[in-house]
């Protein structure tokens, strides 16, 4: 889930009714299985703020083979913010803070001895294509089994599509990293001679 806000996260699930915190965080795991995780401790520290914040409210107290749990339920003020969440549009992350991008300038700007084979730029590439691949393989065998939710399916789909664009710019770097190289360093093969002239102590 990458940047999704936890808050409205959880203004999503208790739309759907009221719940507790041991509720929420089974249903946040139900309904977002490949998100990162979400601890018992998040989940009610974000309570706590939607309830001061007046998105939430507490609804009452249940038992259930266990201690009292507050149970929580939205508010017209949450759902109205929830509705103004889903109306804005995600922007698409800007190509200059792709990590790949950033690391491969900062293993030409780092190499001292690139060789025939490319250096430290070119073997980072590599390197991650594999583990691309590897993590592709992961998400193919996911959607793929037979008990795979429709929900595990298009997050899986989504995952992959971002992947193989990945992969796709990996090799595409690959083919113009002499280029990238002359651009990154462009005196790297031929420094230019210091100018000793002006640092000369007349005698």
């Amino acid at each position: 889930m990458g940047g999704v806000s936890t808050p409205q996260v959880l203004l999503a699930l208790l739309a759907t009714g009221a719940r507790h915190g041991y509720d929420l965080k089974r249903a946040y795991d139900a309904r977002f299985p490949k998100a990162r995780p979400l601890a018992f401790g998040q989940v009610y520290s974000t309570l706590e703020r939607l309830t001061r914040d007046g998105l939430a409210e507490e609804a009452g107290v249940e038992r259930v083979d266990g201690p009292d749990r507050t149970v929580f339920a939205i508010t017209d003020a949450g759902r109205a913010a929830l509705r103004d969440w889903l109306d804005v549009v995600e922007p698409p992350a800007p190509h200059v803070a792709n990590s790949l991008f950033t690391k491969v300038v900062a293993a030409l700007l780092a190499d001292e001895a690139p060789g025939a084979e490319g250096g430290l730029a070119v073997a980072y590439l590599r390197a991650q294509r594999r583990a691309h691949l590897a993590r592709m393989r992961d998400f193919t065998a996911a959607k793929t089994a037979a008990d795979a939710s429709v929900g595990a399916v298009l997050a899986a789909d989504y995952a992959l599509a971002h992947l193989d664009a990945d992969l796709r710019w990996i090799d595409l770097t690959l083919s113009r990293m002499s280029a990238l190289r002359q651009e990154v360093r462009p005196n790297f093969d031929h420094p230019p001679t210091p100018d000793r002239t002006s640092t000369e102590v007349p005698r």
